[in-house]
């Protein structure tokens, strides 16, 4: 009998066994702690022993000083809440192999009891046996960019809804300030607020304090002016000012904070040489920090950079090919087949800071005339305009992998007529063709000189 559909896949590898190992079963006051290691008296059988270990430095510290001495090859914790930090940290400072695996890797068998000890020692038994995969924790340097450029962007958030909170105020007073202004925190809209709060009310005073292309609508601002701005508003408007005004200080000194650190980093930097055009380089060559190239990819600006490095970090030897990048990122979607029947799943989570700044990145490029203008412009024929600005988010995180990847390598945009000119020129000529056919006409090409 001949059976056809069946592939063998070969494996020259043995499944991996690591002798002696620990796992942490990660809580928020204490933690699970189970040790698996061979029995000296009894050849092929293991010994296992579990114990709870406070969450606090002292014990933690003890507890690797004593995995040390066990010479414990590999610890495993599961990612739980942020309550895993300190354990990974005080752990990976004592030069141990500590590796953070995602809960939904490591769920237990279903049928059998959830308890913090038996979830200890199924976690020490999966490390065992190599069946987990480790989870991306940047090193210190790049945790702690991480923590400034998360902060600024949490920062320009609860900015951005004190300003709607104005904008709102506005409104109850019958002020259409921002149908006029393009922003009412702009120049112009500050000195109408400020006016406002001090005491002045009529629209014609108002008005005229506007600035630059501003004061051609003043017509227009003098009806939108014209409203019940009483002193109850003016006091809820200073306070949110006051505080637009204290987290706009704040973002600015987190500006200062990241370039600093950044230029902390001895692999952020350009390579050694620097627009020197000697020591055997051509007088062009011209090598950047991460930052600057990562500036130059179409949408992307400065902020976005130093962004995607905080949260992907510089050294991109954690992801193999761009494709794993991608993956982790969860900007690859997801093929669900079964039996004749394959469609597509959806990207998931992932990192929501990165994937906040490749959408807005997107966006931007999505706008302009580039290469990646033109992709999104082409896809969002066929896929939608929100599927389209997801696949362009993965072209630009393609893009920043091989920038990374290789710190000599600069960004060229290929140009909006890539397509046009460069992809499949025969098969769009014959597209053309066949709509001009379709109206009844008769083409004959004859090749320009």
């Amino acid at each position: 009998m001949q059976v056809t559909g069946y592939v063998v896949e070969a494996d020259s590898t043995d499944p991996e066994i690591v002798a002696r190992v620990a796992a942490v079963d990660v809580g928020k006051d204490a933690g699970v702690v189970c040790v698996r290691m061979p029995r000296v008296s009894t050849p092929g059988q293991r010994d296992t022993r579990v114990w709870t270990v406070p969450s606090r430095t002292t014990a933690i510290m003890s507890l690797a000083d004593q995995l040390a001495e066990l010479n414990i090859e590999r610890i495993v914790l599961e990612a739980t809440s942020d309550y895993w930090r300190s354990f990974y940290y005080l752990l990976e400072a004592r030069g141990l192999t500590v590796w953070l695996v995602n809960a939904r890797d490591v769920k237990n068998v279903p049928g059998r009891p959830k308890t913090d000890k038996l979830d200890a020692v199924w976690l020490a038994k999966l490390n065992e046996r190599g069946t987990l995969r480790a989870s991306f924790v940047p090193p210190i340097e790049i945790r702690q960019l991480r923590d400034y450029t998360r902060l600024r962007s949490d920062l320009i958030g609860d900015r951005t809804r004190q300003t709607q909170r104005v904008e709102k105020l506005l409104e109850d007073a019958l002020i259409k300030l921002s149908s006029v202004a393009t922003s009412i925190m702009g120049v112009s809209g500050r000195a109408m607020l400020h006016a406002m709060i001090d005491g002045e009310r009529d629209p014609r005073v108002l008005a005229e304090l506007a600035k630059g292309r501003l004061r051609t609508k003043r017509p227009a601002l003098i009806d939108a002016l014209t409203g019940r701005f009483d002193e109850h508003h003016a006091e809820l408007a200073d306070m949110l000012l006051s505080q637009i005004d204290s987290l706009t200080a704040h973002i600015e000194r987190l500006d200062n904070r990241i370039e600093q650190v950044l230029a902390d980093i001895p692999a952020a930097q350009a390579a050694p040489g620097v627009n020197s055009g000697d020591g055997g380089e051509s007088p062009t060559t011209r090598y950047l920090s991460a930052v600057d190239r990562l500036d130059e990819i179409t949408g992307v600006g400065r902020h976005a950079a130093q962004v995607i490095i905080a949260e992907v970090g510089l050294s991109m030897t954690v992801f193999p090919t761009c494709g794993h990048l991608v993956s982790w990122a969860k900007l690859a979607p997801r093929t669900i087949q079964s039996g004749a029947t394959t469609r597509s799943g959806r990207t998931g989570k992932g990192n929501h800071y990165l994937k906040a700044v490749l959408g807005e990145a997107a966006a931007v490029a999505a706008r302009g005339n580039s290469f990646l203008g033109a992709r999104c412009r082409r896809l969002a024929k066929r896929i939608g305009k929100l599927r389209a600005l997801v696949a362009v988010s993965r072209s630009i995180l393609v893009i920043v992998w091989h920038l990374l990847a290789d710190p000599t390598s600069r960004y060229r945009d290929l140009g909006p007529e890539f397509f046009d000119t460069r992809l499949r020129p025969e098969r769009r000529k014959n597209n053309h063709i066949r709509q001009l056919e379709a109206l009844g006409y008769k083409v004959t090409l004859e090749p320009a000189a």
